[in-house]
């Protein structure tokens, strides 16, 4: 399915999808019967899957929700249906229809009355969703701000412009008021806001440094992954450095976002055959294992230790923007976490 999507933002981009509603669900496969050959398919859906209105198909199909057998998504409420089609509709679940505030410790980098720069640990949700409805980012925003952040960027994501992955550490900027997030959110959709990671990847990356460009969209096979696209995505763009390199087994790269797409830096590493070690998604060879060939290069007994990481090995090192306020060049740093830099330190021990 093709993006749904607020703001283009930092390696994870901001799937904002509407109110009530997340990104996990259930799906339903519809194959056409003789006698309803000839409706239109958003009267034909709601004819045929027990629970959805004509309204509710409509708004399924605008979001890009539904396809048909060939895996191609089906926008257009009142294309006229052939006995024996198939379709898969994709139900997103509900989510918490208000997040509560919870007193969760933060990181805070920097904070003044109209942004917080804070370093979100890996393991922490941004905002609250169907499997997540608290211990959220969001949560310990609304015990740490108070009241200060009703009502913006809405109810469910109060003051957030952009987002970082569930398993991704690092910097993000949070608004604390209606300027603040306007100018924020200009920002990230103007690509004025410099965003830089490090990664631990598998291999070593030739030349060592470099510029991969490659449309990102939806996975055919796996609706959960994104992909580098030959037609249709979104254009991707990432710079990338080598910063120290482990013999050929693996290496620290350093990438700049020139763009926003979903787990652009996981999808992009990938392509070029260096995914990042612990990558759930994105982190196995062809061979199906993790770290592949590259692998095989660390001593045996200490292999383990980097093909069973327990996240992708992604932190956001650097942030820089304007303030919202004063219009002045902002710059933030953060080390990498003790996990990562963990498996470096004994990467150089080697």
């Amino acid at each position: 399915m093709p993006e749904r999507t607020e703001f283009d933002d930092d390696e994870d981009e901001y799937t904002g999808t509407q109110d009530g509603e997340t990104g996990e669900g259930t799906r339903q496969r519809w194959s056409v019967p003789d006698d309803v050959g000839g409706h239109r398919l958003d009267k034909a859906l709601a004819s045929g899957l027990p629970g959805l209105s004509r309204s509710r198909v409509q708004a399924l199909l605008e979001k890009g929700c539904v396809q048909d057998g060939t895996g191609r998504t089906v926008t257009d409420p009142s294309m006229k249906v052939k006995p024996g089609q198939t379709f898969d509709v994709f139900i997103p679940e509900a989510e918490p229809a208000q997040p509560e505030a919870q007193d969760i410790p933060l990181d805070v980098v920097y904070e003044d009355e109209d942004v917080l720069v804070i370093d979100k640990p890996a393991g922490m949700v941004v905002h609250p969703a169907a499997g997540n409805p608290d211990g959220t980012l969001v949560n310990a925003l609304l015990a740490h701000c108070g009241d200060s952040l009703s009502g913006i960027g809405g109810v469910r994501r109060p003051g957030i412009v952009h987002r970082l992955d569930k398993d991704t550490s690092g910097l993000m900027v949070v608004a604390k008021n209606d300027r603040a997030h306007h100018a924020l959110t200009e920002q990230f959709s103007g690509r004025t806001l410099s965003r830089t990671y490090q990664a631990l990847v598998w291999g070593v990356p030739s030349p060592r440094e470099g510029r991969i460009e490659g449309n990102i969209g939806r996975s055919s096979s796996d609706r959960k992954k994104m992909a580098v696209v030959t037609g249709g995505g979104k254009h991707a763009a990432t710079r990338y450095r080598v910063v120290r390199s482990f013999g050929t087994a693996l290496a620290l790269v350093e990438c700049t976002l020139e763009t926003g797409r979903t787990h652009q830096i996981r999808v992009h590493m990938a392509h070029i055959g260096h995914p990042i070690v612990g990558d759930p998604l994105y982190g196995k060879g062809r061979a199906g294992r993790a770290g592949g060939k590259h692998a095989s290069a660390l001593p045996e007994p200490d292999r383990e230790r980097f093909v069973g990481f327990p996240r992708q090995a992604l932190h956001a090192v650097g942030l820089t923007f304007r303030h919202p306020a004063t219009g002045e060049t902002v710059r933030f740093q953060a080390p990498l976490p003790t996990d990562i830099k963990d498996l470096s330190d004994f990467l150089e021990s080697l």
